[in-house]
């Protein structure tokens, strides 16, 4: 216990340099940190949300309307389905949660259940979820002459689910895009999303993101009639709606109206790539079709030149340029009355994916950076007080055995510093009394050595000897106490919230440290100095 080989001084002195070298951005400016040498540490701990300020929104996913996209999108697969048969009918549409169709003549009525049954789709099951699987939908007939479609509780229930976990990812990839550091995003509840950004002072351009679902489609203008005469009380062309939009028509019409065709000719979801540029002087965003996309968008435009069409972002017209000859490379240009803001937001939506439901808020909260300067003041009186007052006890209790705890205790701050800048752990409030509980927690394993050693040193040993036989009979009971709490951490770590987190993070590190600091380097600096000394009788 009293020989350490030269290989182990060396490793202990590298980690302690580390820990030096890792604490030590965390002392100048941020922008000090980012302009040092890639081969330097440059790293600083991340602080969250209650230290540094920020946004908070907690968010409903409108889960809702993936249950409406569902029943319609097989009102549109019903119509095909039948005339495909010749099966007549009538009075299709959404009623009540399902979907109805009237059927024309009886004897068709066995084959227009069976052509029905065919667009089932499979449930996936989830054990987690308590989902067993099966199919969409049930068909049945009612009144006589009338099938109803309606969907299953599983199929409801593993949309909802579905919708709720590409939410979350989809909003964190939104998030990632604007650089932030450490945002918390997690699931609270059935459905609705956390959403916690440290650092962002701009929570307005946060919204605006994120409640955009940001579905893009392009799809035709219909050229028949314009916004001006539908205004003035004409029939809208069947197949056809009015949408809104920052452009006026080619022909005069109002602004921000357009009349488009309901019949889409790309969807969005083919994009792989889209960015913020500049044409002729004027921000604009390029877009990339995947293979796919880009088959279908050129056939489009090859089958459409010379006609207008409009760019549709959420049911709101951005762009609606004339087709001037086919485009067949899967690239493309939107331009409009854009700023260069409104080109990254876009591009960035475009890039993150669309939603698969509106997300609505239903909490928010600016946190200002004063208060996290106040936590931040606190907590750092916090932990020089406790680092001081054990100091002191540890000096006044153990005299030059003490000292050298209080040493070890300097280097673990350090240690602890240093890795939550590696591991770019975010530091919370809660993180910052997990580090002072540690202060306290560091000089126990110091405690139960040197109180074994007082009891050797009674029983008439000589130091050497008293030194060996107090590390060798505390070091199995440091480790047991220190497993113990460790494993408390990794169970508030993996099931608790963010602060708990944040807690539980600081509280594992700091025991990993100073049980390395106690019981290594404590005994190193001991061994060198009884070696040097050789002390008749040892002073604890």
């Amino acid at each position: 216990m009293l020989y350490f080989a030269p290989w182990k001084v060396a490793l202990v002195a590298i980690l302690c340099v580390l820990g030096f070298a890792f604490t030590i951005p965390n002392f100048v400016s941020e922008q000090t940190a980012e302009g040092l040498p890639d081969w330097l540490p440059h790293k600083q701990v991340n602080l969250g949300l209650d230290l540094q300020g920020g946004s908070h929104l907690l968010l409903e996913v409108e889960a809702a309307v993936v249950v409406e996209e569902r029943l319609a999108a097989l009102v549109d697969s019903v119509r095909p389905a039948l005339r495909g048969k010749r099966i007549g009918y009538r009075a299709l549409g959404q009623q009540d949660n399902a979907v109805t169709v009237t059927i024309r003549k009886p004897e068709q009525m066995e084959q227009a259940l069976a052509e029905i049954r065919k667009l089932a789709v499979p449930v996936q099951a989830n054990a987690i979820a308590g989902i067993t699987g099966g199919q969409d939908i049930v068909v049945e007939v009612v009144d006589g002459n009338r099938i109803k479609v309606t969907l299953t509780e599983e199929a409801i229930r593993e949309r909802r689910r579905s919708a709720i976990e590409q939410s979350i990812e989809i909003v964190r990839r939104r998030i990632d895009e604007l650089g932030t550091r450490e945002p918390t995003i997690q699931r609270q509840g059935d459905e609705r999303i956390l959403v916690q950004v440290p650092g962002l002072q701009d929570p307005e351009r946060l919204k605006s993101i994120l409640g955009k679902t940001a579905k893009m489609v392009f799809r035709l203008v219909d050229v028949t009639t314009s916004p001006a005469e539908i205004l003035g009380g004409a029939r809208t062309p069947p197949g056809s709606e009015l949408l809104e939009s920052d452009e006026r028509t080619a022909d005069g019409g109002p602004a921000n109206m357009f009349v488009v065709r309901k019949r889409v000719m790309v969807s969005g979801d083919t994009l792989v790539d889209s960015s913020a540029t500049f044409q002729d002087n004027m921000p604009v965003v390029s877009f990339r079709f995947d293979s796919v996309g880009a088959k279908r968008f050129g056939d489009a435009t090859a089958k459409n030149v010379g006609r207008p069409f409009a760019i549709v972002l959420d049911r709101r017209v951005i762009s609606a340029p004339v087709i001037r000859e086919p485009i067949l490379g899967g690239t493309g240009i939107i331009s409009g009355s854009f700023t260069v803001q409104e080109v990254q937001d876009l591009s960035l939506l475009l890039r993150a994916g669309a939603l698969p439901a509106p997300l609505k808020i239903l909490e928010e909260r600016t946190v200002g950076p004063a208060l996290g300067a106040d936590s931040i003041a606190a907590g750092k009186i916090a932990c020089i007080i406790a680092f001081v007052a054990v100091m002191i006890f540890m000096v006044l209790s153990y005299g030059i055995f003490g000292l050298f705890a209080d040493v070890a205790l300097i280097l673990n701050l350090f240690l602890i510093m240093g890795a939550l800048s590696i591991l770019q752990a975010t530091l919370t409030l809660p993180g910052i009394a997990g580090i002072v509980l540690t202060i306290g927690m560091a000089v126990d394993a110091n405690v139960l050595v040197f109180e074994r050693i007082r009891e050797e040193v009674r029983t008439g040993k000589t130091p050497f000897a008293a030194m060996e036989a107090g590390y060798q009979r505390a070091v199995g009971t440091i480790f047991d106490a220190n497993i113990t709490t460790f494993i408390a951490a990794v169970i508030l770590f993996v099931m608790g919230s963010g602060p708990i987190k944040g807690f539980s993070v600081t509280l594992g590190i700091g025991i990993i440290t100073s049980v390395f600091t106690a019981v290594v380097v404590t005994r190193l600096m001991l061994v060198f100095w009884l070696r040097r000394t050789r002390p008749v009788a040892l002073p604890i």
